[in-house]
């Protein structure tokens, strides 16, 4: 979980730096990212089920689809245009949220929906600071958001491993180094 989520906030890194300076690699920068969408749903697919890694994967692109429609209009100066995608993109939070919890009782709802709000925030500030050319700001935004995506795999990973422990060495310390 670590190195896919790390490599979603990696490559999300990678799409607003290009995105926000107009560079010619942010197509491949956002392809990248997609494909990081469809690592994670397999690797929830390996546990749940393919159907159900499908089912993360659509629900994960979309979050991305989401995130190039708000940075493109916070780049335009389009508010209405960007509190709309911001919108949609708390709606898709919640709905991720949504997802995970129903498939681990590990996983309570509020929590989850805790932190996908925690990281849509944190990757809203990194965009913010990009845009307004604040690079202390930016840097600081960037250590957040890659902060806060270790502890949301750790609780995913903690999730799996309490509700599957004979696929994970029974007794074995988690992630967090608590049984």
């Amino acid at each position: 979980m670590r190195k896919l989520w790390t490599d979603h906030v990696v490559w999300t890194r990678a799409y607003i730096v290009a995105a926000v300076a107009d560079q010619p690699d942010a197509q491949a920068a956002a392809n990248r990212l997609m494909k990081n969408q469809e690592d994670i749903g397999n690797a929830i697919g390996s546990i749940y089920g393919a159907p159900a890694g499908q089912q993360l994967t659509t629900l994960l692109k979309e979050h991305i689809s989401i995130a190039v429609d708000l940075i493109k209009a916070a780049k335009a100066g389009d508010k209405a245009g960007q509190q709309a995608a911001d919108a949609k993109w708390q709606q898709n939070g919640v709905a991720i949220a949504d997802f995970l919890s129903k498939a681990n009782p590990n996983w309570p709802r509020a929590t989850l929906v805790d932190l996908m709000k925690g990281h849509l925030t944190s990757t809203t500030n990194e965009v913010v600071a990009r845009l307004t050319k604040n690079w202390d700001a930016d840097v600081r935004a960037y250590d957040e958001v890659y902060r806060h995506i270790l502890m949301m795999s750790d609780a995913l990973s903690d999730g799996i491993v309490k509700q599957f422990p004979n696929k994970f060495g029974g007794g074995v310390a988690s992630t967090t180094g608590k049984n």
